[in-house]
């Protein structure tokens, strides 16, 4: 069973869901992104998770 909860950092909402086959919780990349950055438009951190995840895989 998965358990979805809404996290809050830098007072910034953060989405995870708790996997049970792991006993772990996955939170949303883009989120973390926003909420470490401070920034208010999510497809400027989208964008730049994306730009990320290229250079870290390269």
């Amino acid at each position: 069973m998965s358990k979805k909860s809404i996290r809050f950092f830098n007072d910034r909402e953060v989405r995870a869901v708790w996997d049970d086959e792991n006993n772990c919780w996955w939170f949303s990349a883009t989120d973390v992104v926003r909420a470490i950055n401070d920034e208010p438009d999510y497809t400027k951190a989208g964008n730049y998770w994306r730009w990320l995840k290229q250079k870290l895989g390269q």
